[in-house]
C-alpha cells in the first residue's frame, strides 16, 4: 500500500515538473448568444480526457436535470457554473478553466455573448494571447461577432481562430464555411486582424475539435486543439521591453531593510543596474533583488520580487521603477480609448477615480472626441458613453501618473475607472498617448497668493453653494445673504444660475451633459474668485451630487459650504415665478429638473434650509451662523 502511494506521489511530482517546463497560452472563447462557446470548451476538455471522474459523474446528473442535449452529456455545464447560467442555458460571468496537454498549458476564459455582458468579455480578453471567435454556421457573421472582434483587436490580441460552429446544422457544407470565412476576413482586415486561422467545427459532436473529422473531407487544416498547441506566441516579448516595476508595497520588517515589492511587468533587471523612480525622476542603483527563496541575481518580466535600492529615497506605492535609458511617460493629461461598463452614462466633466498599475488618482474626462460605431466601423460625434459603448477620450488627472501606451505594455497602459461614490468599476481604459499641454504647460509661480489677497480683504475666502429645485428660493436667499455680508464689510460676489447663462455659459443647453459642463465652468470661476480672496455665493439648481462634489473639490478643505434649499416639488410648482413648471408639464420645456430630469438631494449638506418652516431671513441667519462656527466669519 505504501509502495503504491509512493509511486502515485512520484508520478504526480513528475507531472508537475513537466507542467513547469511547458509554456502557457491564455485564450478566450467569445461569440454571439448560443453560438456554442461553453459546449466547445467542454468538448475540448472532454475529448482531451481532461475531465476527472467525479466531474463526469456530476455532469451526468446535471445533464439529466438541466441539460439541453436530450439526456446526452451537456458539455456546456462543465464551464457554466452559475445557477442562472445553467437555468437559462447561457453564459453570464467569465468562466476560467486550466488544462494542459503534452505540448502546452492553457487558461481558457469562456466569455458571455449577450450584448449587455460585453464588459465581462473585456475582462476575459484583457490578459489573453489568442481569441476563438465562434460563428453559428446558420447565422453567419453578426453584429456581436464584429463587436467582439473589434474589442479583441483593440486589446492587442493578434492571434484569432474563427470557429465556424454548428456545421452539422447545415450539412457540413463547404460553401457555407467558405462564405462565412470570406465575410469575416473582409471585416477583420479592416480592423487590423491579420493572423486568422479558420476551423469548421461541431462542438456538439466533436468535429475538428481534437481530431480531424470525416464529415469535412474538404478541410485539410488542423483541428482546433492542434492550432492551440502550435500557434506561435512570443513568450519573451515582455522581457524584451524596457524595464518596468510598479511598486505595490514598501517592505520594512526592521531598520536594516527597506525593500520595494512589486511585479516586473516589462524587461529585466540585475543587481547593479541603474533605475529611475517615476514620477519623481530620482535615479539609483539596484543593490539587491530578493525573491521568496532569498537573494537573486536579477528578475525578468512575470516575476514578483523585492528590490532594494542603493540610495535612501522617498519611494512608495504607486511609483514605478523604470529603465533609465527608456523611462515611461509621466503626465497628467492623456488620450485613451474607453470601454464604458457603467449603468449610468459617462459624462465629460464628471469626477471619477482611475487605477493604473498600483497608482490611484482622481480624474475627469475633459473631452469625448468620438464614439466608435462598431457595427458600421465609423466614428460618431458623442457627448456621452452608455453601457458597452467605446469612445476616444481626453482625460485630466489630479496629479501626474506614470504610463506607457497600451500597445507597448498592457500592464502600464491599461487602467480601470471607478465610481467615487459606489466604488463600482464603471469603465476600462487603454492609454494611447500623453497630450501635448500636459508636457508643455506648467503652473506659473506668483508672488502674491491667496493668503495675501485674503489678508488684504480682511477675511477668509470661501464658497457658499446653494442648491435646490427651481423656485426653491436659492436666488432670494443668496441675494439677502450677500446684502448681510456686505453690511458686515465682507468682499463678495454672487454667481447666479440664470445670469451666467447670459455670458460665460450662453453656448450650453440643458441636456445632462451640458448641465455637467455648466457646473464645471461655474466651479472653476468660483475657485478663481476664492483665490482672489472673495467670499463667493453660488445659486444653482446643480441637480447632480457628482457635480456638486466637483465644485467642493475645486477649493481647499474648509472653504466650501453646501446649502440645501429644501422645497417640495409641489410647493415649487405652486410658486413657479417664471412659469417654467407649467411649460415643462405641457412638454414645451425638456430636461426640466423635477419633471423629466432628476434632482439628487444632498445626503449630508453643511446647512439644510427647510423653506416650509424657515423664512429667507432665517435661512440667512443659519448660513451666517455656520460660517461663524467654522471660522469663515469673525
Amino acid at each position: 500500500m505504501a509502495d503504491a502511494a509512493c509511486t502515485i506521489s512520484h508520478r504526480v511530482d513528475e507531472y508537475l515538473r513537466g507542467l513547469r517546463n511547458l509554456d502557457l497560452l491564455r485564450f478566450i472563447a467569445c461569440g454571439s448568444v448560443d453560438d456554442g462557446k461553453s459546449t466547445l470548451i467542454g468538448r475540448l476538455l472532454y475529448e482531451s480526457h481532461l475531465i476527472f471522474e467525479d466531474e463526469l459523474a456530476t455532469l451526468k446528473v446535471d445533464s439529466a436535470r438541466l441539460g439541453t442535449q436530450g439526456g446526452a452529456p451537456d458539455l456546456a455545464l462543465l464551464v457554466d457554473g452559475l445557477a442562472a447560467e445553467r437555468e437559462q442555458g447561457i453564459t453570464i460571468d467569465v468562466a476560467y478553466r486550466f488544462f494542459a496537454t503534452d505540448h502546452r498549458k492553457f487558461i481558457v476564459a469562456d466569455t458571455p455573448g449577450h450584448e449587455q455582458y460585453v464588459r465581462n468579455m473585456v475582462t476575459g480578453a484583457s490578459t489573453a494571447d489568442l481569441a476563438i471567435i465562434l460563428v453559428d454556421a446558420r447565422k453567419g457573421v453578426l453584429t456581436q461577432t464584429r463587436r467582439h472582434s473589434y474589442v479583441v483587436a483593440m486589446l492587442g490580441i493578434r492571434h484569432v481562430v474563427l470557429a465556424v460552429n454548428k456545421l452539422d446544422m447545415v450539412g457540413y457544407s463547404a460553401e457555407v464555411f467558405d462564405r462565412i470565412v470570406r465575410d469575416y476576413r473582409t471585416f477583420a482586415e479592416a480592423i487590423g486582424l491579420a493572423k486568422i486561422t479558420c476551423v469548421p467545427t461541431s462542438a456538439r459532436y466533436g468535429d475538428n475539435i481534437v481530431t480531424p473529422s470525416t464529415n469535412t473531407p474538404w478541410y485539410q487544416g488542423p483541428p482546433l486543439l492542434r492550432v492551440l498547441e502550435t500557434v506561435e506566441v512570443d513568450t519573451t516579448a515582455a522581457a524584451r521591453r524596457p524595464f518596468r516595476m510598479p511598486v505595490q508595497m514598501v517592505n520594512r520588517p526592521g531598520s536594516e531593510f527597506r525593500g520595494l515589492c512589486g511585479p516586473v511587468v516589462g524587461g529585466t533587471i540585475r543587481c547593479g543596474d541603474q533605475v529611475c523612480v517615476l514620477p519623481s525622476g530620482h535615479v539609483s542603483r539596484i543593490a539587491r533583488v530578493v525573491g521568496c527563496d532569498g537573494d537573486m541575481p536579477g528578475a525578468v518580466a512575470g516575476q514578483s520580487v523585492t528590490v532594494v535600492l542603493a540610495d535612501d529615497m522617498d519611494v512608495g506605492r504607486g511609483d514605478v521603477l523604470c529603465a533609465v535609458a527608456a523611462p515611461a511617460i509621466v503626465a497628467d493629461q492623456f488620450d485613451a480609448t474607453l470601454i464604458w461598463m457603467g449603468e449610468e452614462r459617462l459624462l465629460p466633466g464628471r469626477p471619477y477615480r482611475i487605477k493604473i498599475g498600483t497608482r490611484v488618482v482622481d480624474a475627469t474626462v475633459t473631452e469625448l472626441r468620438h464614439r466608435i460605431d462598431v457595427d458600421k466601423m465609423i466614428r460618431v460625434p458623442a457627448t456621452y458613453l452608455e453601457l458597452n459603448q467605446i469612445g476616444l477620450c481626453a482625460l485630466q488627472a489630479d496629479r501626474t501618473i506614470v504610463f506607457d501606451p497600451y500597445l507597448d505594455n498592457r500592464d502600464t497602459g491599461g487602467f480601470i475607472i471607478v465610481d467615487r461614490i459606489t466604488n463600482n468599476t464603471v469603465g476600462a481604459g487603454l492609454v494611447r498617448t500623453a497630450l501635448a499641454p500636459s508636457r508643455n504647460l506648467h503652473w506659473q509661480a506668483l508672488d502674491i497668493d491667496k493668503s495675501a489677497r485674503a489678508r488684504l480683504n480682511g477675511q477668509r475666502p470661501c464658497v457658499v453653494w446653494l442648491t435646490g429645485l427651481s423656485g426653491a428660493g436659492k436666488s432670494v436667499i443668496a441675494n439677502l445673504l450677500e446684502k448681510r455680508l456686505h453690511a458686515l464689510g465682507r468682499h463678495t460676489y454672487l454667481l447666479d444660475g440664470d445670469n451666467v447663462r447670459h455670458g460665460l455659459n450662453r453656448d450650453l443647453g440643458f441636456t445632462e451633459a451640458e448641465r455637467v459642463e455648466n457646473i464645471r465652468r461655474v466651479a472653476e470661476v468660483a475657485a478663481l474668485m476664492v483665490d482672489a480672496g472673495l467670499i463667493v455665493l453660488a445659486a444653482f439648481i446643480s441637480p447632480f451630487r457628482a457635480d456638486r462634489d466637483i465644485a467642493r473639490r475645486t477649493v481647499a478643505a474648509g472653504e466650501f459650504c453646501e446649502v440645501f434649499v429644501d422645497t417640495s416639488l409641489a410647493a415649487a410648482e405652486q410658486r413657479d415665478p417664471k412659469g417654467l413648471y407649467r411649460k415643462a408639464r405641457r412638454g414645451e420645456l425638456l430636461n426640466f429638473t423635477g419633471i423629466d430630469s432628476p434632482y439628487e438631494r444632498p445626503t449630508d449638506p453643511d446647512v439644510h434650509i427647510d423653506t416650509s418652516k424657515q423664512s429667507p431671513e432665517e435661512a440667512v441667519d443659519a448660513i451666517v451662523s455656520w460660517l461663524r462656527v467654522h471660522s469663515l466669519l469673525d
